[in-house]
């Protein structure tokens, strides 16, 4: 149960990383779209390691929330939000020419994982 908080620190690291990059005088927007993805997929990931649930190296967050969800249905809500789509800055994003991020869709990305998190950290202790 203790190494859900290493899980957390993490995505935490990927928030400062997530805001520092959006003040910048030059923000990247694939940059701050993916650790919005990472700092979601990190805050999910906690949530399993919490109430010991096993999952596989992934950076599929629908994977992962189908995996809440049986921990506990109110997990959906994550869908309501979209959340799921964050998958697509998880990889994609990291290569030359595969996809470009607007700074639209950048700061839905954002939006969207802190809703996200908000929601996980209710669900977690402390």
């Amino acid at each position: 149960m203790g190494d859900y908080l290493r899980w957390l620190r993490r995505a935490e690291d990927d928030l400062t990383a997530m805001k520092i990059l959006l003040e910048s005088s030059r923000p990247l927007y694939w940059i701050v779209a993916f650790h919005a993805q990472q700092a979601v997929e990190k805050y999910l990931k906690a949530y399993l390691v919490y109430n010991d649930k096993s999952f596989r190296k992934t950076h599929d967050i629908k994977e992962l929330i189908d995996l809440c969800l049986e921990l506990d249905g109110e997990f959906k809500y994550l869908y309501e939000m979209g959340v799921d789509k964050l998958t697509l800055y998880s990889v994609e994003v990291r290569y030359p020419a595969t996809l470009d991020v607007s700074r639209e869709e950048c700061l839905e990305a954002v939006e969207i994982a802190k809703r996200a998190i908000e929601f996980i950290r209710g669900k977690l202790p402390g």
